[in-house]
């Protein structure tokens, strides 16, 4: 087996491999197939002339179909045409073969007919001129042509076999390079993206590497603002935490509890207090409201440390994102140190931006709130009256007739003086005893009261001559205008009978004062306080003074007169109070609850926007700043030490810019033979006999045959003929002047042509 490599800059590198004597020597199946079987492969079929009959037996062509059934990579060769010049069968069979009417297996073969040694046909001395190998081979033409006159001119000589060999050549080229060029290219862009990642080799200088250093923040921040508003990485968490996690926090807020009935009743309780103006229920309210509200706070502190945990995340998923910062692991978890202190800085301003928005609520309640809390309380009210006024009116004028006939003095009685003292420039100070009801023993107290019609004020001292008072009752709107006190009379009922004593006779004598809005307290922790006088004229005079001073402070006297009661506060009852107190307190609750919960829900929308007002539009905005600020701050040989390139990936970057290099190479060089290669198929397409595309291929050969330089053989385990029968091959054993190694043709004269015609032969 010979071998021998042909390299020129015009042509794809060949390989030539020789098997000579397959016929005559035993050959390892195996070792041709290792060659073979390569669809780059040529298959050269040889064939003596004289053998040309025998060509069905042949071993070589039995080998090429076993590898190339379609024979798309195989070509004939018969040689030694000028040894079977006088065989008119061997010529006869030839020409069949040349024309492709020989046996079945061999006409999808393109056949070329040569002579025997291409230096013994040269016509001419061709010693040192630059065509003298292709002088030779247009000599052997002409030599063919005479022997094989009815076989195709196309397929005479080594001209014609060079045409076909580059036919196949061009057709192999065809099929790979553009293959070969797409993979090419495809390992060229994935070594320059490897070179991308890895980054342009280190600038050695204090501002290079500041600039790199900043330069490398820009593209964290690209990655960073890609990861979060493009939906990559962890970015879908924040808005599942603003539309899952702190919505159903907020429903779960324990709101049953807090509006528990006896809850409210105690709550109402402890915010009245004992002093007069603080007794009304909205302060309890107000507070009930404070109180429910304050548990927002935590599912909105939750809420910011949820997103603030996922900026987090996402901050670290950029920075290994990022390539720049994969060559310079310390000043990465500078980076990722520096952004997280920022996102921390964020965190704390959300959160007393959450803070600040629940206490917005809890400290401002509108009080249009409380007027419709009021107004419906009122026209609910109103709508009982109604219902229960028409079956009431009868007893209303009965009792206006008995208080009429008690206010006026009966001929037969004398009149009675009253006892009560007046004082002031005025007159506006009232001062008398009254009965005054015990709430703890249900018993009567005598006391002194002293009404002042000027401040509106009504107080009372166990003794006269006692200086302080032991309580008052403010007569006027202490707190705001939806508090009015009421002055209704207590009726005689048989308790009052006996509490009167057993000689009362006529109207009773007691009275009280109560507020007109529920749960309200008149006197310390009483709602109302029960007064009886000690005549039916003092008891007058202090309901008409009393009536004179509450209307003149803008409150509201129950009832359109005073009147006494046949039945036990029947119409009193009706006006003032709830049909069930508990009930009013119940529907009171439903209201603030809704109120509470239309908060919460305004809460739940408006808390994201202040997350991300604070948290995710300004890592937006501000996280390239608080990195620039940051790294420049650093000084110089901090820097330096952060960008400090690992060793590793230097030799990486050499090892692919090399390999970048060598692949530019390679596709260069591969597109100039892929053009060529169309230019040429084109041409043959064409059906032009121009001669240019096989300049290149003449060039190569005579660059083999001018010097070892170009053209390498050598054996293994065969015969070289090249080098062991330079007799057989026609050269001077003798060199030439200087000993040149250039190879020559010698001056031997072509075989006369047969003298008879080409006879027939079948096969």
């Amino acid at each position: 087996m010979c071998f021998s490599y042909l390299f020129n800059s015009e042509a794809p590198p060949l390989k030539l491999i020789d098997l000579p004597g397959l016929d005559q020597r035993i050959v390892d199946d195996s070792m041709i197939g290792e060659h073979a079987q390569h669809n780059d492969a040529i298959l050269l079929v040889v064939v003596p002339a004289s053998q040309a009959s025998e060509i069905s037996s042949s071993r070589a062509l039995k080998i090429a179909k076993e590898y190339d059934s379609d024979s798309t990579r195989t070509v004939g060769i018969i040689s030694k045409i000028d040894q079977a010049a006088e065989n008119p069968k061997a010529l006869a069979a030839v020409q069949a073969l040349l024309s492709n009417q020989g046996p079945p297996k061999t006409t999808d073969i393109p056949w070329v007919a040569l002579i025997g040694q291409s230096v013994s046909i040269a016509s001419a001395q061709s010693g040192g001129s630059e065509n003298s190998l292709e002088t030779a081979w247009r000599a052997e033409t002409e030599s063919l042509k005479s022997i094989l006159t009815g076989a195709p001119q196309s397929k005479l000589g080594r001209i014609a076999l060079v045409d076909t060999l580059a036919s196949q050549i061009r057709s192999r080229m065809k099929l790979r390079l553009p293959n070969i060029l797409s993979g090419l290219q495809g390992k060229s862009q994935v070594v320059q993206d490897e070179l991308a990642r890895l980054g342009e080799q280190l600038v050695s200088s204090v501002e290079g590497t500041r600039a790199i250093a900043l330069e490398l923040c820009r593209e964290f921040e690209d990655k960073f603002l890609l990861h979060l508003a493009g939906g990559e990485g962890s970015g879908w968490k924040v808005v599942a935490s603003f539309e899952g996690n702190f919505p159903n926090r907020i429903k779960q807020l324990p709101l049953d509890r807090y509006f528990d009935l006896n809850n409210v009743k105690r709550i109402v309780l402890e915010a009245d207090g004992y002093q007069p103006y603080l007794i009304s229920p909205e302060k309890g309210l107000r507070s009930l409201i404070k109180i429910v509200l304050e548990l927002a706070k935590d599912p909105a502190r939750l809420c910011v440390d949820e997103v603030h945990r996922v900026l987090v995340d996402i901050v670290s998923a950029s920075a290994n994102a990022t390539p720049g910062l994969g060559r310079y692991p310390p000043f990465k978890r500078e980076v990722v140190a520096i952004a997280s202190a920022a996102l921390d800085g964020f965190k704390n301003e959300a959160k007393k931006m959450v803070v600040a928005l629940v206490d917005m609520e809890r400290a401002f309640v509108p009080p249009q709130h409380f007027i419709r809390l009021v107004q419906r309380r009122m026209e609910r009210q109103r709508r009982e009256d109604e219902l229960k006024g028409r079956s009431s009116k009868k007893g209303q004028d009965a009792e206006q007739s008995l208080l009429n006939r008690a206010s006026s003095p009966q001929p037969d009685e004398t009149p009675e003086v009253s006892g009560l003292k007046t004082a002031g420039p005025e007159g506006e100070i009232t001062a008398g005893y009254l009965m005054k009801k015990s709430a703890k023993t249900n018993g009567w107290s005598r006391r002194w009261f002293v009404l002042n019609e000027k401040t509106g004020k009504l107080g009372y001292t166990k003794k006269q001559e006692e200086g302080n008072f032991r309580g008052t009752v403010t007569l006027e709107v202490s707190f705001s205008s939806n508090i009015y006190f009421s002055l209704v009379e207590k009726s005689k009922s048989s308790k009052d009978k006996k509490s009167n004593g057993p000689d009362s006779k006529g109207p009773g004598l007691v009275f009280k004062i109560t507020c007109r809005v529920p749960y309200k307290t008149v006197l310390k922790a009483h709602n109302a306080l029960i007064l009886k006088a000690e005549s039916m004229v003092d008891k007058n005079e202090w309901i008409n003074k009393l009536q004179k001073v509450i209307r003149a402070r803008g409150g509201q006297v129950g009832g359109a007169s005073m009147r006494h009661s046949l039945s036990e506060g029947s119409l009193d009852k009706m006006v003032r109070k709830p049909v069930d107190p508990e009930e009013e307190l119940r529907w009171m609750s439903q209201e603030v609850r809704g109120y509470v919960e239309a908060v919460l829900n305004s809460l739940a929308a408006n808390v994201p926007k202040a997350i991300v007002l604070c948290q995710v539009e300004k890592s937006k905005e501000d996280m390239l700043n608080q990195l620039y600020s940051s790294i420049s701050a650093i000084g110089n040989e901090r820097i330096e030490s952060l960008i400090q390139e690992d060793q590793n990936v230097k030799r990486k970057r050499d090892r692919y810019q090399k390999q970048s290099s060598l692949l530019s190479k390679l596709t260069r060089q591969l597109s100039i033979h892929d053009n060529r290669a169309a230019a040429a198929s084109s041409w043959s397409d064409s059906g032009t006999a121009a001669r240019e595309p096989m300049e290149a291929w003449m060039n190569a050969f005579n660059a083999a045959a001018s010097g070892p330089d170009s053209l390498k053989r050598y054996g293994s385990g065969g015969h070289s003929r090249r080098y062991s029968d330079p007799v057989q091959n026609g050269e001077d054993d003798s060199s030439g002047s200087g000993g040149s190694n250039r190879r020559t043709t010698p001056n031997r004269l072509p075989p006369a042509p047969p003298q008879s015609g080409g006879s027939s032969y079948g096969y």
